[in-house]
């Protein structure tokens, strides 16, 4: 996926000036796609000039004006037409993974495993985040349609990929602990 597309998703959704974008995208699409602020301003001055996006000066008193954002027909066309391309597969691409696969040949197992501890505890962080925002902006799944729908079956599936993280990663621990419940 490129940069692009998610930027006409997050606009589509509502218009925005880029740094209000920049923030919102941290929010939420930043979750499962990572950009820098320059690289979003940088994107969004190409989108801009492939014409993908319209810009309307707002006026500020005392400043620059700002610039507002928002998804184009060509834009539109763009993104629809990505939306119905075959998505690639997902790879489980992970420093992570490589770390526990070899770990039996560390000098310091422990500090493999608390490696594995440490990523366990920010996922777990990042679950407990995924609930609240569930119980707080999706109280009544059941009850949503469009592309409110869509942002709670998104968040669904960040919440249960950190619960598939959170799991294996106390699986791992639980397996190689040197001194199981019980033992010596």
């Amino acid at each position: 996926m490129a940069l692009e597309h998610a930027l006409l998703v997050a606009l589509r959704e509502q218009p925005a000036a880029g740094l209000e974008l920049a923030r919102r995208f941290e929010r939420s699409i930043g979750f499962f796609w990572q950009a820098t602020h320059q690289q979003i301003y940088r994107v969004l001055g190409r989108m801009e000039a492939d014409g993908w996006l319209t810009v309307t000066e707002v006026p500020h008193p005392g400043r620059p004006a700002k610039k507002v954002y928002a998804v184009s027909a060509a834009g539109e066309a763009a993104l629809a037409a990505w939306l119905v391309e075959p998505a690639a597969g997902e790879p489980l691409r992970s420093d992570l993974a490589v770390k526990l696969r070899g770990a039996a040949y560390a000098d310091d197992p422990d500090g493999v495993r608390d490696v594995a501890r440490a990523a366990r505890a920010d996922h777990a962080t990042r679950l407990e985040h995924y609930h609240r925002l569930r119980a707080r902006d999706y109280p009544h799944p059941d009850r949503l349609t469009g592309h409110e729908l869509h942002q709670y079956l998104v968040l669904r599936g960040g919440i249960r990929l950190e619960e598939f993280w959170v799991d294996w990663l106390t699986e791992f621990l639980d397996a190689t602990d040197p001194h199981p419940e019980g033992q010596p």
